[in-house]
């Protein structure tokens, strides 16, 4: 099993830090801060862990915020394309993250140098989550420098603003005006629909994938208006950003994508295996036969309809294939689903059922029962 991510923030790493911190001001006292840092340090989860790293900063660097954060700039790495290359010239990667946590936390009342160090941060790692502090605090200026750098050289920088303007962005706090009404990142996101670099465009797509889950209607027109004589970096931009309405088979989304309403017959829906024990494989197999004599655009998708304590089902939607069926041909295809114990879902004894989707259209569903024995030996 792997050592969890939040180890990474170790007694090695604080070490590290405090060097770089030491050389960057003689008058940091490593060994005090490195002492306070590590103090309790395994209890704590990952976000508690870079939390409590910045509290040490706060307490031994100096009281004047400006001096803090000119320490801090003169303690990252040098600029390089390989961020985890240089971490003997200072602090770079993961742990540049308690120094944006000690920024959002100590610089909200000093806006330009707070945001020129998350400009520099954000070339060694990224300052994406911290950023967000000032988004709700002051978003209308927080915005419009993001608008500036739209435009900068550097891609680190140019991918920052639609990250960290994300709604939904995975481990940071949410958004809830942009979940609200996501139209004022859209100006930003338009800038960087065709940025030269895919890491920037993948952001693009991020962003409205994460806004298509409130405002699905809306992230369909932008993709109906951004396909429009669109070249293939858009087109793939547009189809990631859509990934959550397509697994939903989001019926317009599907159609402004090129996947209409399937013109098929399902010929076989065979559950290979009908009585499956927990731990187990599911396997079925399905043949589609076209009915049109055009080329078609399939998205195949496949419902697992769990059984729940009280009997209901509840349905989840996987992933399957993509394939453009030729006129009047027939598609077979054989799916094994692994049926064991993940965190996220309990498992129930009874009757469950898989449904195939085409084109987000439920085309067949058979059942299959599932076997599940608890602990004490007992369904």
């Amino acid at each position: 099993m792997p050592d969890p991510f939040k180890n990474e923030y170790n007694s090695e790493m604080i070490t590290q830090i405090g060097d770089h911190l030491k050389r960057a001001w003689k008058g940091f006292d490593k060994n005090e801060f490195v002492k306070t840092a590590v103090r309790n340090l395994e209890n704590l989860e990952l976000k508690e862990r870079i939390a409590h790293i910045a509290n040490a900063l706060s307490i031994y660097l100096p009281s004047d915020y400006n001096q803090s954060v000119s320490i801090l700039h003169k303690a990252l790495a040098p600029e390089q394309e390989d961020w985890q290359a240089g971490k003997e010239l200072g602090v770079t990667g993961w742990a540049t993250l308690p120094f944006n946590h000690y920024v959002s936390q100590h610089g909200l009342a000093h806006f330009d140098v707070s945001m020129a160090f998350f400009k520099a941060s954000t070339s060694r790692f990224s300052a994406e989550f911290d950023i967000r502090f000032f988004l709700i605090s002051d978003q209308m200026r927080t915005l419009a420098l993001l608008k500036k750098w739209t435009k900068d050289p550097n891609y680190h920088v140019r991918r920052l603003v639609s990250e960290s303007t994300r709604p939904r962005l995975p481990w940071a706090m949410r958004l809830q005006s942009f979940i609200d009404d996501p139209t004022p990142i859209f100006p930003l996101l338009e800038t960087l629909r065709d940025d030269e670099e895919e890491y920037v465009r993948r952001s693009v797509a991020n962003s409205l994938n994460d806004i298509s889950k409130d405002h699905p209607e809306l992230v369909e027109k932008i993709a109906k208006a951004w396909l429009k004589n669109a070249d293939q970096n858009r087109k793939r931009l547009v189809k990631h950003a859509c990934r959550t309405l397509i697994k939903q088979g989001h019926k317009s989304t599907l159609k402004t994508l090129g996947y209409n309403d399937p013109a098929i017959t399902v010929e076989k829906l065979n559950v290979q295996t009908p009585h499956v024990t927990f731990g187990g494989t599911l396997v079925f197999d399905i043949i589609l036969r076209s009915a049109s004599d055009k080329p078609q655009n399939l998205i195949v998708d496949y419902v697992i309809h769990h059984r729940k304590a009280n009997g209901s089902t509840s349905p989840k939607v996987f992933k399957w294939k993509m394939t453009v069926l030729k006129p009047n041909a027939v598609l077979h295809a054989r799916k094994s689903h692994a049926i064991r114990k993940i965190t996220t879902r309990r498992y129930y004894h009874g009757t469950h059922s898989v449904e195939i989707l085409v084109n987000g259209v439920s085309l067949s569903k058979q059942n299959f029962e599932l076997s599940v024995i608890n602990e004490n030996g007992d369904k």
